[in-house]
């Protein structure tokens, strides 16, 4: 008896592993046959890492700064100097406020340096006064620039009073600072903007190409011709989930190559560990879009779906391109209530600051509770729409 139940099982077990092979390789198949769906799982990455890795840059380099120059002495000179060695400044001498002026409507200069004719007298009585406007129209940017402008400029006052033989230069006091900015030596928002990139490339191939995939065989009747046949439900899910969880992970290992050695991003923690935690959010992003395909069934109504619950969180609500620190109470509830907040976190926490095990245990305990939730409502719906 105890035999035939064993036989009974063994028989089973490979029927089940004979109809997953069997529907992989036709999934396979076609995912190879459609050059597009391929195209956007491997090639978009690509091209997605190039563009926010070169092309898009929190940062302000070579800003454009008019200099109101209205003492000609080598003080006031040394003024100038300390924007044109910053690489932050692209200064140019200008002759009058009104001129200055002109530019700063245009835009064509970001700041207004003006350096009064008794520069070098109140420099000499410790008394020297510098007027810095900053066109004000875009806040973070105008932030960085007076921030930067103001310690060229008072550093380059205390080096200008020193060789006068003053104790204060600038309007402040003969003071080293010696400054070290964490998680960030470079001080570049590369390195804050790749490891968010690799969340959203994750996403993309997850959630939002897998919805608009399965969508499509929901619409041309594939599923109905499996559902006719032998295979179970969980095989289909399976099936349906293994080739574009290898696709995510090729893209995957482009984003870490291409941030090694395009990006100098480092690498302070455990990568055994990001992996992990990669590959259980590679697995929640597919059970949302395996529960948008088989809730919709419309190709069109699926990408609508997907865009609001998935690519539009991880650009605005998880940490991407905005601090939710500095957001209101509600919107940061809302982001968190979305598996990418939690990824990106455990993304950017393992990069750039290291093994911080609360956090990791924290956010990859919440990441697989979310996989658990989105894979088994998606057999859920599957089971209900075979009955």
């Amino acid at each position: 008896m105890h035999n035939a139940s064993a036989h009974s099982m063994t028989q089973r077990s490979r029927g089940f592993f004979l109809r997953l092979f069997a529907l992989t390789r036709k999934e396979v198949r076609q995912l190879l046959r459609d050059k597009s769906n391929l195209g956007v799982g491997l090639l978009l990455p690509v091209v997605l890492m190039l563009i926010f890795g070169y092309g898009l840059s929190l940062d302000v380099k070579n800003a454009p700064v008019a200099v109101v120059l209205e003492d000609s002495s080598s003080t006031a000179m040394e003024a100038v100097a300390g924007l044109s060695l910053s690489p932050y400044f692209s200064p140019q001498i200008v002759r009058s406020i009104q001129e200055a002026q002109t530019l700063m409507l245009a835009r064509e200069v970001d700041a207004i340096v003006t350096i009064p004719s008794n520069y070098s007298s109140a420099l000499a009585d410790g008394d020297a006064q510098i007027q810095l406007i900053v066109h004000g129209a875009e806040a973070s940017r105008a932030s960085i620039i007076l921030n930067y402008a103001s310690a060229a400029l008072m550093q380059q006052g205390v080096r200008s009073a020193d060789r006068l033989g003053q104790n204060v230069g600038a309007g402040i006091g003969m003071v080293n600072v010696e400054s070290r900015l964490w998680f960030n030596e470079s001080n570049t928002s590369t390195w804050y903007l790749v490891p968010g990139l690799i969340v959203l490339i994750i996403t993309l191939v997850g959630a939002f190409l897998t919805a608009l995939v399965m969508a499509r065989e929901w619409e041309r009747g594939t599923f109905e011709a499996l559902f006719v046949s032998p295979v179970k439900p969980v095989e289909i899910l399976i099936a349906k989930i293994i080739p574009y969880f290898c696709v995510g992970i090729i893209g995957l290992a482009m984003c870490l190559v291409a941030a090694r050695v395009l990006f100098a991003v480092p690498m302070v923690g455990s990568m055994p560990v990001l992996l992990f935690a990669s590959v259980l959010y590679l697995l929640v992003a597919l059970g949302i879009g395996l529960l948008i395909s088989s809730l919709t069934r419309n190709q069109f109504l699926a990408s609508q779906v997907s865009l609001i619950v998935s690519l539009l969180p991880v650009l605005m609500l998880s940490g991407f391109l905005f601090d939710l620190r500095n957001v209101p109470l509600v919107v940061n509830i809302i982001g968190h209530l979305f598996p990418a907040t939690h990824y990106m976190i455990l993304v950017k926490t393992l990069m750039l600051a290291g093994n911080v095990w609360p956090q990791i245990i924290l956010e990859c305990s919440i990441l697989f509770a979310y996989m658990i939730v989105f894979i088994g409502l998606a057999r859920l719906v599957t089971q209900k729409r075979l009955d």
